[in-house]
């Protein structure tokens, strides 16, 4: 399910939670969208982990607030049994933290395993319906490539998000519906290209990246980073007691006599 599919979800959650309220006074309506406002409604965290060139990890953290799984539980229920069965096509798993939070992970062996499950998983399944509404403009895109030089690889990752139709979940003071992250876990040399005017800057712990993604803008990701070839590495390293072995036999060890036999009358 991507970015856009969860937005046309928790629209429609919003709506079935404001349905049964609107008769309420004006002020008390005021207060509890100024709270929404100011708390946020959905935590979204999209992080790629790469451990090595054939390990890594799509991680998907979902996290709604109190706010709005009080009212529709039902369908919320409903949508993350949609998710499991997604994440299970592609040797997926879920784990669901609590009634309103769940974690996705999908494995993937290689830059271009990761860019074809992610396009699987995240391909739209919206209706028609749904595909009218303003929402459906937004896109997202990842592009993963690897070079490889034997011990190591050199990879390039570039993610396009469009959101530019969920400005109305943003207020004039930066206060937003929506958490949006994206985060790039990898053991050597991340390095952030800036070559686009919606580049993001990227808040760096240790080995990972993460990227604030700002609803009403177009968001653009673009790194270069450095992964150990451990299926090299084993190989150069078999090559190396093989040549041990053969110098020991012929170089250290004593060559062994050999015994021509006797003949006997």
């Amino acid at each position: 399910m991507n970015v856009s599919t969860l937005v046309k979800k928790i629209s429609q959650l919003i709506k079935s939670a404001i349905l049964p309220i609107t008769k309420i006074k004006p002020i008390v309506l005021i207060l509890i969208f100024a709270s929404l406002m100011l708390s946020g409604c959905v935590n979204y965290d999209l992080g790629v982990n790469f451990n090595s060139t054939n390990n890594g990890q799509l991680v998907q953290h979902i996290q709604l607030s109190e706010k709005i799984t009080i009212f529709s539980s039902d369908y919320i229920s409903e949508w993350l049994k949609t998710l499991e069965n997604r994440a299970r096509k592609l040797s997926g798993s879920v784990e669901r933290v609590s009634p309103s939070e769940v974690i996705v992970k999908i494995p993937f062996t290689s830059a271009k395993e990761l860019q074809k499950k992610f396009t699987e998983f995240y391909q739209n399944s919206t209706t028609k319906e749904e595909d009218r509404s303003q929402i459906s403009n937004i896109t997202a895109n990842l592009i993963a490539e690897d070079t490889n030089f034997f011990l190591f690889s050199r990879n390039h990752l570039v993610y396009d998000l469009d959101l530019r139709s969920l400005g109305m979940f943003t207020t004039k003071a930066d206060n937003s519906l929506l958490n949006l992250e994206f985060s790039l876990n990898a053991p050597w040399g991340i390095k952030n290209i800036n070559n686009n005017e919606n580049i993001l800057q990227p808040e760096r712990h240790g080995n990972q990246l993460i990227w604030q993604l700002k609803p009403g803008a177009i968001n653009h990701v673009e790194v270069v980073f450095w992964l150990p070839n451990f299926l090299g590495i084993g190989t150069l390293i078999i090559i190396g007691f093989i040549w041990l072995g053969i110098y020991l036999r012929y170089t250290v060890l004593p060559t062994p006599k050999t015994q021509t036999p006797g003949v006997h009358l």
